[in-house]
């Protein structure tokens, strides 16, 4: 789902390749596009409203060039996407940025272009993992936090109900759960890597409380085995559960 600058992105070598001196870079800079064009945007900060769009998040690091045209056009991108009933979220200490779905004060409901869809059990053990160890490593001063594959999938294993019979389906739903936080960008890496960098933008899109609330809910409803003990999962922390849902980009 997500994509990065530096070798996922198919129109980055083009961007980049915008030559200064080009005499076509006039009609790729201008606001005005194409033909019948009444955007009020220029081409940058219409590409960073197109990936904020399609993406989860950008950040700095992985859409170096989307960040900057937010960032000094914050305002314009922002009412874009309030036209959509969309809010920009933006932490500007991880230099993340991300939208969701704007509430109305009334109650009044909006259209939407987001769908909330749950985590899954298997997902949401990685996810708390990831918080975790990003948090361990940035408080010791470490400015990039990695993670191997087969850790995350030892991981979810040792929360496996002791009467678990399908080892071979568990592994296989583990799998997927490291795959499916890849996807979603919070793992940055090709899809085939066996180790991974955690992204920053873990803790600001999903903060412990959301994911704490999450895991009850899903043991609540689909998971009839007794809860993992909460100190395993999230460290000794008490957080305010505040909801249990992600927001995704709609099919």
């Amino acid at each position: 789902m997500s994509t990065f600058q530096d070798e996922r992105d198919p129109d980055a070598a083009e961007f980049t390749a915008l030559d200064p001196d080009d005499p076509e870079r006039e009609a790729t800079t201008s606001v005005s596009l194409f033909e019948g064009d009444e955007g009020g945007l220029e081409y940058a900060e219409r590409r960073a409203l197109v990936t904020l769009l399609k993406q989860r998040f950008i950040s700095a690091r992985t859409h170096p060039r989307d960040w900057r045209a937010l960032t000094e056009n914050e305002r314009l991108i922002r009412a874009r996407l309030n036209d959509l009933f969309l809010e920009l979220q933006i932490d500007p200490v991880r230099e993340v940025a991300w939208k969701r779905q704007a509430v109305s004060e009334t109650g009044q409901k909006f259209p939407t272009l987001l769908y909330d869809a749950a985590w899954s059990r298997e997902e949401t053990i990685v996810l708390v993992h990831l918080r975790d160890r990003f948090r361990a490593a940035t408080a010791a001063g470490e400015g990039r936090v990695y993670v191997d594959r087969e850790d995350l999938v030892d991981h979810v294993a040792g929360f496996r109900p002791p009467h678990a019979t399908d080892i071979a389906g568990d592994e296989k739903r583990a799998r997927n759960a490291v795959s499916n936080v890849n996807r979603a960008g919070l793992l940055i890496g090709a899809p085939t890597d066996d180790r991974f960098e955690i992204s920053e933008a873990i803790e600001p899109l999903l903060p412990l409380e959301l994911l704490r609330e999450l895991l009850a809910s899903l043991q609540r409803t689909n998971d009839p085995t007794p809860a993992p003990e909460d100190d395993a999962l999230f460290g000794g922390e008490d957080p305010e559960p505040q909801g249990a849902r992600r927001q995704d980009e709609e099919d």
